[in-house]
């Protein structure tokens, strides 16, 4: 991050006033936001060349705010981090259930299953 604030700063130094200040970190050499077209490009192009498998950038998001949940980063956190105004959002599209959440579910599961053999 530190590499990229500094080419960010040099680039303004560089465009002058005609560099736009949007605030945002992501952005191209004048400063405009990147697209998501944009961003989705260069991030598969990443996944690419680091040999990785290419996953939707959506699934990335999905996958970073699970592990986050499931590591006790509280919900009004998750939210604001991603940009949303309402926690259940949050919840709802972005944190899955993992493994060890289903277990309990297959458990139940399998005790129907037990009663019906059971003659239940």
């Amino acid at each position: 991050m530190k590499r990229f604030k500094a080419l960010q700063a040099a680039e303004k130094l560089a465009l002058g006033e005609d560099c736009l200040d949007s605030g945002y970190i992501c952005v191209n050499e004048a400063g405009e936001v990147h697209t998501t077209k944009q961003l989705r490009t260069r991030a598969y192009k990443l996944m690419e060349e680091a040999e990785l498998r290419r996953v939707r950038l959506y699934d990335a998001r999905a996958s970073c705010f699970t592990y986050l949940a499931n590591h006790g980063v509280p919900d009004h956190l998750l939210a604001r981090w991603a940009g949303h105004t309402n926690v259940k959002t949050t919840k709802r599209w972005y944190v899955k259930p993992d493994v060890e959440d289903l277990r309990g579910a297959a458990t139940t599961w399998g005790g129907l299953h037990s009663a019906q053999e059971g003659g239940v």
